[in-house]
């Protein structure tokens, strides 16, 4: 069962511009120490939150990803109840695996 969010993504046109402005707004250490330059904030309680530029170049979004033990049986109950499968589970670092989902309204969250 899914259980609280964990992660949050910024994605806009200037990430250089939307880590700076997230790190001065809230005082977030941002760690860009990676080939994309990809901006990552962590706290102790576990929320995690990434900065960076839209990989496509396009418009900028946020997207928050919910935590679910069982991934498989969220996505299956989202789309019974509506909502659609953008991106099914990817595993992107060694335990870490995502998927995107749109609800009925076309909002699009994550897995983790």
């Amino acid at each position: 069962m899914a259980t609280h969010v964990i992660h949050v993504e910024v994605v806009g046109r200037d990430g250089e511009k939307l880590q700076k402005f997230y790190a001065e707004a809230f005082g977030w250490g941002i760690e860009t120490n990676n080939p994309g330059g990809y901006g990552m904030h962590r706290e102790d309680g576990g929320l995690t939150a990434g900065i960076g530029k839209s990989p496509d170049g396009g418009q900028g979004r946020v997207t928050f990803y919910v935590h679910a033990d069982d991934p498989e049986g969220t996505l299956r109950r989202i789309e019974k109840l509506g909502g659609k499968v953008i991106m099914p589970l990817t595993e992107v670092a060694p335990q870490t695996t995502i998927a995107l989902f749109a609800d009925p309204e076309g909002h699009v969250v994550g897995l983790m």
